[in-house]
This record gives C-alpha cells, sequence and structure tokens, in this order.
C-alpha cells in the first residue's frame, strides 16, 4: 500500500457544508461602505429533497433569486443571483435501467469522469454502474484506468459526487469480486475514511458498500488487505475495519478458517477486545464465539482429544496462543456468552 493511501487514513476529512448546493447561496456587495444583506435564505427556498419509487432525488431549481434592500436608508437595490438548474438522483441497483448505446458509453466513460463538470461526473459513474449490472464484461478490460478515477470521486467534497461512487464501488464489487482485488487498496481506503464520517448519508452509504465489498471478495483475499487498518490510530478507521473482518470470516468456513489460521484469527480478535470503540469490542466477541464454535467443532472428533479432553480444550488453546491477560479476556467473553445461551436455552 502506498504511503499517501497510509496518510490518508490518519485524519478524517475536513468535514464538509451539509448543502452542496447553497455553496453560492452568500453574496454580498459592498457598496458606499455598506454591505447588501445575505440572499441566502431566498435561495435555500428553491432547494427540495424528495424519494420517490426507492430513488431519492435532490432538486436543485436556483433559477434567479432577488432581493431588494435598502442602502443609507434611501436607495433600493435589487440583487440578482444566477444558479445553473441541476438534479442528482441517487439510484438503487434494483432500479438502474440499461443503456441505449453501449458503445457510445464506452469511449465517454473515462473522459466524463474526468470532467471538472460535477454533473456531467455524477451522471458518468450512473452509468458505470448500469455497465457493471447490464454489461460487466464489455467494461471489464477499462477497470485498471477506471478505478483510479472513481477513487477521485469518492475524494470530491461535493457530496452529490462522493455519495454517488461510492454507490458505484459497491456495484463494482458485486460485479467484479476478485477480479478487483489489485485495485482494492485505495476504494478500501476512501470507503472506510467515509464510512467513519459524520455525515450521516455519506457514511451509511459508504457502509454498504463496505457490506457488498465482503460478501463479494473472497475472504481468503480480502482478510489481509483488512489487518493492516486493524491497526490503524484512528479508532473509527479501526472500528470499520474490525466490522468486516469479523463478517468475512464466517465465509471461510471450517476449512478455511483452519487453513488460514486459527491461531492468527483469535491473536487478531482478542487485540480488538480492548478498543476504544464498541464497535471494535463488538467485532471482536462476534468473532471469538465463530472462532470458539469452529475450534469445538473441528476437534470434536479428534481421536487425541477423545482421549485427553483438557489437552485440546479451548480454554488450553487460548493459554497457548495468546498471553495470560489476552487469554483471560477471551476465555471471559466465551464463557459468560456460552452461560447465558445455556441459561435462555433452559
Amino acid at each position: 500500500m502506498s504511503g499517501n493511501a497510509l496518510r490518508d487514513l490518519n485524519t478524517l476529512p475536513t468535514p464538509e457544508r451539509k448543502n452542496d448546493s447553497s455553496s453560492k447561496g452568500n453574496f454580498t456587495k459592498p457598496c458606499n461602505g455598506k454591505t447588501i444583506e445575505n440572499v441566502e435564505e431566498q435561495l435555500k427556498k428553491s432547494l427540495s429533497s424528495v424519494q420517490i419509487n426507492g430513488v431519492e432525488t435532490l432538486n436543485v431549481q436556483h433559477n434567479k433569486s432577488s432581493a431588494s434592500v435598502q442602502i443609507n436608508g434611501g436607495e433600493t437595490v435589487n440583487v440578482g443571483v444566477e444558479v445553473a438548474n441541476s438534479e442528482v438522483e441517487y439510484i438503487e441497483s434494483e432500479n438502474l435501467s440499461d443503456l441505449e448505446d453501449v458503445d457510445t458509453c464506452l469511449k465517454k466513460l473515462l473522459p466524463g469522469l474526468d470532467s471538472k463538470d460535477w454533473i456531467l461526473v455524477v451522471e458518468t459513474l450512473n452509468n458505470v454502474r448500469r455497465l457493471s449490472v447490464f454489461h460487466k464484461e464489455r467494461m471489464h478490460s477499462m477497470l485498471g484506468d477506471l478505478i483510479p478515477l472513481v477513487v477521485k470521486s469518492l475524494k470530491n467534497p461535493r457530496s452529490a459526487v462522493c455519495k454517488t461512487a461510492i454507490m458505484t464501488s459497491a456495484d463494482i464489487f458485486s460485479a467484479y469480486n476478485d477480479d478487483l482485488i489489485d485495485s482494492l487498496d485505495p476504494l478500501l481506503v476512501q470507503l472506510l475514511l467515509k464510512a467513519s464520517q459524520d455525515k450521516r448519508f455519506v457514511c451509511e452509504a459508504a457502509e454498504r458498500a463496505l457490506e457488498a465489498m465482503t460478501t463479494s471478495v473472497s475472504p481468503m483475499l480480502l482478510l489481509p488487505k483488512l489487518q493492516p487498518y486493524l491497526k490503524n490510530r484512528n479508532p473509527r478507521i479501526r472500528a470499520k475495519a474490525s466490522m468486516c473482518f469479523s463478517r468475512s470470516v464466517p465465509r471461510l468456513g471450517v476449512e478455511g478458517i483452519k487453513e488460514y489460521g486459527i491461531d492468527k484469527l483469535i491473536q487478531v480478535a482478542a487485540s480488538q477486545l480492548s478498543d476504544q470503540l464498541p464497535e471494535s469490542r463488538e467485532a471482536a466477541r462476534t468473532l471469538l464465539l465463530e472462532l470458539q464454535t469452529v475450534y469445538e467443532k473441528s476437534h470434536g472428533l479428534s481421536t487425541v482429544v477423545s482421549e485427553n479432553p483438557e489437552m485440546g480444550s479451548w480454554e488450553n488453546f487460548c493459554l497457548s496462543k495468546l498471553s495470560p491477560l489476552s487469554a483471560q479476556a477471551v476465555l471471559r467473553v466465551t464463557t459468560n456468552i456460552a452461560r447465558e445461551g445455556l441459561v435462555l436455552g433452559s
């Protein structure tokens, strides 16, 4: 992973304005040492957001807003603010429609993603999503050039571009699975950052994209990519990475967990038990219970264990692989939850 990617993770990006379309709302004009009143409120009146048939639509229709103000107590001045018409649709994957002209769309794809016109970028990102769903074979050869431009959009400070890029990432994961593994790092960095933001609608979209990643990419390939982020200095990054890690491990299955190394996995989970954020600790507890179940199932058929049960017990395994303090913390979690299960089942 590049040094730039790691530096991106150490600090969260500066929070954006809550309303991108209001960036032109502040209009002031000096006149005889005075200032014309702010007309932002009138611009806000023309902003609306609706949701129709699962499609969240942000309508920005600022044709021309004007305000009359008095200067020096007498002179009246009309102030007009021109803002272009625009519309951004956050279309769910199941509601995407097919393209009419695939060849033309493919030709315009890379220039559109690299455009300085954010409306064109959003339209092109949605076309990437359509190609991922309906024509993934046609776009496969372009992934090497396309992924860096999607990452560029993920970094865009405009929320509409960023969220559409996040949704595009989710569709790309679902379409190309393990074929993305060589290009995964820059996408993963940005999605972990966006999932750690305070802006709710961006955060939720990023979490859905991370879920798509964990269900689409092979866990044997994905877990080594996630593991470095479990030690990141940013606790929110660690939490999101822990949740992804915990979701991926069960997909290995019993044999896959044994092949990956249950001793490695229990050390990872134990380190997260004392993490700062509760999301990390909960993900660690979930992972430990999975590992305990797999360990006991895989050793239940062992003749060596049946002759000497203590030798292969979960407790002895934890004590042999972890420090005494870590082993006690792990056993406290797995034993208490096991007891709670017995009480509930009785």
